[in-house]
């Protein structure tokens, strides 16, 4: 058996959690294995029909009279539980901050060799991964020596697939939790109202860095990512001076993105910020500068003063949308 654990809000599965369990689906098939799932806390039986679509067998519930909400190390604790009873050959998570936390967690309690930001696996003994490391700047492959193998999938390193599977049977339990299990957990959440699609869904994200020059000079930013139905981001220096809130952050300390269109305007190229946009399928950059490190990364460049071009692609963006 290969085991996913998947994160969700009330019973929705987010996309990058389908991602995980997509993963997981391949690595279970190439070694003739069932996938099981498990989820935590209210709601996770309403989860049970999306993952048996995507190919999950059986959903193990977790619920507990004290777990309100997202608690890294109780998950752990019941993921080790399942690890104990059922001994599958993987375990898998999505490399979110969530699930790198949960799985940090479980390596500890279960003391096995956690590989993180994974984008291939070769199950056997012992497992091979090829992972991402230092913010997506280079590619290291390793072998996992453990009787289960925990990792955790670089997102946006596989595309969520529907199996066409039926709803998935579901087993409730309650783990056994001490108080200091459940120290650590979200007991409320709250989101702000935004208009329009989040950073993490857009299909365009037009993103500024220093070169915009200041929170003001993020209108036309803003106006064209309207135009084109999509969503602001910044790198992280924008974020430091104050220019744009953290959530609007692409990076690897930020949200990583994987529109169809990436457009960078004033952005240098620093590992950081490109460990959060580099799985874009179209990167287009706007910069003064020839010579900028992004640009080894851009699929389109246009050198020169955004203040000028961004408006000119405004324009025409409203010619041809009034057309």
């Amino acid at each position: 058996m290969v085991l996913v654990w998947v994160d969700h809000d009330r019973g929705r599965v987010d996309e990058l959690s389908l991602q995980a369990v997509t993963f997981a689906r391949v690595l279970a098939a190439a070694s003739n294995e069932e996938l099981d799932a498990l989820v935590v806390g209210v709601g996770g039986t309403a989860a049970a029909e999306v993952l048996g679509e995507y190919g999950v067998r059986a959903v193990h519930s977790a619920t507990h009279p004290q777990l309100q909400g997202y608690a890294p190390l109780a998950t752990a604790r019941a993921l080790a539980e399942i690890l104990s009873a059922d001994s599958p050959s993987a375990v898998v998570a999505i490399g979110s901050d969530r699930g790198n936390e949960v799985m940090a967690h479980l390596a500890a309690v279960t003391d096995l060799p956690l590989a993180a930001d994974c984008l291939e696996v070769a199950a056997g003994e012992p497992a091979r991964v090829k992972r991402s490391r230092w913010g997506g700047s280079l590619y290291e492959e390793a072998e996992v020596r453990a009787p289960t193998t925990l990792l955790t999938l670089a997102p946006h390193s596989t595309e969520a697939v529907s199996a066409g599977g039926s709803a998935a049977s579901i087993r409730e339990f309650t783990p056994a939790l001490s108080d200091a299990d459940l120290l650590v957990q979200a007991k409320a959440e709250s989101s702000e109202e935004t208009a329009g699609v989040t950073l993490a869904d857009a299909k365009v994200v037009v993103s500024g860095g220093r070169g915009v020059g200041g929170a003001e000079g993020f209108a036309v930013l803003e106006e064209l990512a309207e135009l084109l139905n999509g969503a602001v981001g910044c790198s992280r220096v924008v974020t430091s001076a104050g220019w744009r809130p953290h959530t609007d952050q692409v990076g690897q300390t930020g949200t990583k993105v994987a529109p169809d269109l990436y457009i960078a305007c004033g952005i240098s190229g620093a590992t950081q910020h490109l460990a959060g946009c580099r799985t874009s399928k179209t990167m287009l950059v706007i910069n003064n500068d020839p010579e900028a490190s992004i640009l080894a990364h851009a699929d389109y460049a246009v050198i020169g003063d955004l203040h000028t071009i961004l408006p000119a692609i405004v324009a025409e963006t409203r010619k041809a949308k009034s057309a």
